[in-house]
């Protein structure tokens, strides 16, 4: 049997949607309704919807 490893790896990829995930379980938390909408979910993880205006 191999002796367990001492290196700590770090994922950062996991390690920020762990966050991503606490910060979503904090607004649910505190949210009013039973879901959140797709707009909160989108200002919770900081998507930025890009929109184009139609002129005319």
């Amino acid at each position: 049997m191999a002796p367990p490893s001492t290196t700590l790896v770090q994922d950062h990829v996991a390690l920020a949607e762990i966050e991503l995930c606490g910060e979503l379980i904090i607004a649910a938390s505190a949210a009013d309704g039973e879901r959140l909408s797709s707009d909160r979910i989108d200002e919770v993880l900081k998507v930025a919807v890009e929109r184009s205006s139609h002129q005319g």
